[in-house]
């Protein structure tokens, strides 16, 4: 059996040393071993604990799907460890951050985040963040990966996350962002006269030159991501041109509708890593995840859930000439985009 030796990349030795690359084991002769144990005897260096933290922390994955330290594998998997600093071992800890509980039931749990909130500790954030609120408001979901968190928000977008209470809720709501069949529509102001909709279908990866950006490639050298989108109203801030779209997101990529509306020239309002100007005083991405529309895990049935605009946002809006509440109203109204031709 091979081993593979692993080390947490933040080595006070080196406290300068790059981030570590993701470790790719395959699970074959691991069929009916729990996920935990497999893994730590597949990695030297790390202890069985330290694994089972990262495993909370979402930073072990089977066939891009985060699952609890108890999965039992099936032996044909391909797991990937994303080594973790030592700041890490502490991170998966209860604090007492507000959360804004919008609907709650036995298997999920549908949350409003404000703007300026981390979803989950990483680099930079490992305390003070959804996932330590959540873990001190429902102790239980300690049991679950990231506390049940199945998607994430960028730290500066508001809006609407389900997170996930028990395993079969995790594993299902998983399955419907994978299949796409998860709906997820946003409310984003950008620069610029935008065109009346579309659709943009460009792969995104992370950029060459600046590692903090992401960047619209060519087929091929990213993973594929669509977004399709339409302009609900246009208006104008001093002497700049904005524009309020909805944007329907049928995959899940990191700063999606912020790389995809900057590509087509029209960058979101406050979004200065993507060029997007600050207007009216408004300096974070003018960005609100309004509606989230899924399948519930007890049943199957069809269920949504929507909130409204920020204070924020509406206040921009106004500041433009648009009226907020006839905009949201025109985006209640169904969205059924067409493939383009």
């Amino acid at each position: 059996m091979r081993s593979i030796i692993a080390k947490p990349f933040d080595d006070p030795r080196a406290p300068d040393a790059p981030p570590a690359p993701p470790i790719e084991i395959d699970a074959a002769g691991g069929a009916g071993e729990r996920l935990d144990r497999f893994v730590a005897s597949r990695l030297s260096g790390v202890s069985r604990t330290r694994l089972q933290r990262w495993i909370a922390l979402g930073a072990v994955r089977c066939d891009d799907r985060v699952l609890p330290a108890s999965t039992r594998l099936l032996g044909i998997e391909t797991i990937v460890v994303e080594p973790q600093p030592l700041e890490a071992d502490t991170a998966f800890s209860a604090e007492p951050v507000p959360i804004d509980v919008l609907h709650e039931d036995g298997q999920l749990i549908v949350l409003c985040k404000p703007a300026g909130l981390v979803v989950h500790p990483g680099a930079g954030n490992w305390h003070g963040t959804l996932m330590n609120g959540l873990l001190f408001h429902r102790p239980a979901l300690a049991a679950l990966p990231r506390a049940g968190i199945v998607h994430r928000l960028d730290r500066e977008t508001s809006g609407l996350l389900v997170v996930a209470r028990t395993e079969r809720a995790m594993s299902s709501l998983a399955a419907q962002l994978a299949d796409r069949s998860m709906g997820r529509r946003y409310l984003a102001l950008v620069a610029g006269r935008c065109p009346a909709g579309g659709c943009i279908d460009a792969a995104i990866a992370r950029d060459e030159v600046s590692r903090v950006r992401m960047a619209a490639v060519p087929a091929g050298r990213g993973r594929p991501a669509r977004t399709w989108f339409r302009t609900l109203a246009r208006g104008r801030v001093g002497e700049r041109e904005v524009s309020l779209v909805e944007c329907r997101l049928e995959s899940g990529r990191t700063h999606q509708i912020r790389v995809h509306m900057h590509s087509i020239g029209h960058p979101l309002v406050g979004d200065t890593l993507y060029g997007g100007p600050v207007l009216a005083g408004f300096a974070r991405q003018a960005l609100h995840a309004w509606r989230l529309q899924l399948r519930h895990p007890a049943d199957g049935r069809a269920v949504s859930w929507s909130s409204p605009m920020p204070a924020d946002m509406v206040a921009l809006c106004e500041a433009a000439g648009i009226d907020a509440g006839a905009a949201q109203r025109a985006a209640a109204a169904s969205f059924e985009p067409k493939e383009p031709r």
